[in-house]
C-alpha cells in the first residue's frame, strides 16, 4: 500500500465507525470504486486498534467509573449501567463468532451493500424523527440494553453500521439523540478491543512496519474527532443528515455496480 491508500482508508475507518454510516461499508466500496487491491489482515488490525485507541482515549474516565462501580457491584447509575453494557454486548460478539466467513465474503458484496445502506438510512431517519427523547443514559435499563445489544448483531452486515444500527435502536426506545450516540460509543468498547486482540494474535512482529503505524495514527486520530463531532451535532440536531447520505450513497452505489456489470 503506498501513503494515500493508507490515509485515505484511515480517514475512512475512523469516521465510518462512530459516525452512523457503516465503516465495513466504506472500506468495501473505497477500493472497490478506486480498483484498489484488498489491504490485507495486518492493515484492517491497524485499523481497529487505532478506532479502539479512540473511543478509549474519548471515555477512558467514563470506563474507569464503569469497571470500578460494576466490579464492586454499586447499586449506582455507572454500576448497573457497567452490566448492562456487558449484556448487551453478547449479542454482537455471537454474531461476529457465528458468521465470520459470511462476514468476509458474501456479505461484501457491493450491490448488498448498497442495498443496505438505503433500508438503515430509512429506518435511521424514521426512528430519529419520530419518536420521543425523554430517556437520558442515567435512566437507560435493561431492556433498552438488551434491544441495542441484539440490534448491534445485524451489524455483521456492511452497510448496516454497527453505530447506526445501535443508535437506531435507542432512537426507537426513547433514547436522547445524544444519549443514544453515547450508548453506542461506549458498547461499541468491548467489541472493538474483542475484534482487534483477536486478530492481533494472527500477526507476526514482523507486520507491524510503517503502514500498519500510519493506519492506526490515522483512523485514532479521525475517530477521536468523529466521536467528539457526533456529540455536540447531536446536542442541537438530529440524524437526518446522515440517514440522506446513506441513501444517495447506496443509490450511487447501486448504480455505478449496474453501470459496470451491464
Amino acid at each position: 500500500m503506498d501513503l494515500l491508500q493508507t490515509v485515505v482508508l484511515g480517514i475512512v475507518q475512523g469516521l465510518g465507525e462512530f459516525l452512523p454510516i457503516s465503516s465495513s461499508a466504506h472500506l468495501v466500496l473505497v477500493p472497490w470504486l478506486m480498483g484498489w487491491p484488498y489491504a490485507g489482515l495486518t492493515f484492517d488490525v491497524a485499523l481497529h486498534v487505532g478506532t479502539l485507541f479512540a473511543v478509549i482515549a474519548f471515555f477512558w474516565r467514563d470506563w474507569l467509573q464503569l469497571i470500578g462501580d460494576g466490579l464492586k457491584f454499586k447499586r449506582t447509575t455507572e454500576g448497573k449501567l457497567f452490566w448492562f453494557l456487558v449484556v448487551s454486548t453478547i449479542p454482537g460478539a455471537a454474531a461476529g463468532y457465528l458468521l465470520e466467513n459470511q462476514a468476509e465474503t458474501v456479505f461484501r458484496h457491493p450491490l448488498l451493500v448498497g442495498v443496505m445502506l438505503i433500508i438503515m438510512g430509512v429506518i435511521l431517519y424514521l426512528a430519529d424523527t419520530r419518536s420521543l427523547s425523554v430517556i437520558h443514559l442515567k435512566d437507560v435499563g435493561l431492556k433498552e440494553s438488551l434491544i441495542i445489544g441484539v440490534s448491534q448483531a445485524l451489524a455483521i452486515i456492511p452497510g448496516v453500521s454497527r453505530s447506526g444500527v445501535t443508535m437506531t435502536a435507542g432512537r426507537l426506545m426513547g433514547l436522547t439523540r445524544e444519549t443514544s450516540a453515547r450508548f453506542s460509543f461506549l458498547l461499541s468498547t468491548p467489541i472493538i478491543a474483542g475484534a482487534g486482540v483477536k486478530e492481533l494474535t494472527k500477526l507476526a512482529p514482523g507486520d507491524i512496519d510503517s503502514v500498519f503505524i500510519t493506519g492506526v495514527l490515522v483512523s485514532a486520530l479521525v475517530g477521536f474527532l468523529a466521536i467528539k463531532f457526533l456529540l455536540r451535532y447531536l446536542s442541537r440536531r438530529n440524524y437526518s443528515i446522515f440517514a440522506w447520505y446513506r441513501l444517495l450513497a447506496g443509490l450511487l452505489v447501486i448504480g455505478i455496480y449496474f453501470y459496470r456489470n451491464w
